[in-house]
């Protein structure tokens, strides 16, 4: 069975998803659902936001590597 492909997202729509999460009145989940993505995604585009601040440039898409199997 073959995943099916991303759809990529512009900066603008994630960061207005978010806000519509943070600042109405509906869960991040209702307003996914609107916006046609799964219930997870403005979470993950959050935690993205929040790595991008903390590093100070974009970072890139996936799991942050552990620091032990890093080295």
């Amino acid at each position: 069975m073959r995943r099916k492909a991303y759809k990529p997202y512009s900066r603008e729509f994630k960061l207005e998803a978010i806000r519509l999460a943070e600042v109405g009145d509906k869960t991040a989940s209702q307003v996914a659902r609107e916006l046609g993505l799964r219930p997870n995604q403005i979470w993950k585009w959050k935690q993205q936001l929040e790595r991008e601040v903390a590093a100070g440039a974009p970072v890139k898409r996936g799991r942050r590597p552990d620091d032990e199997l890093a080295q």
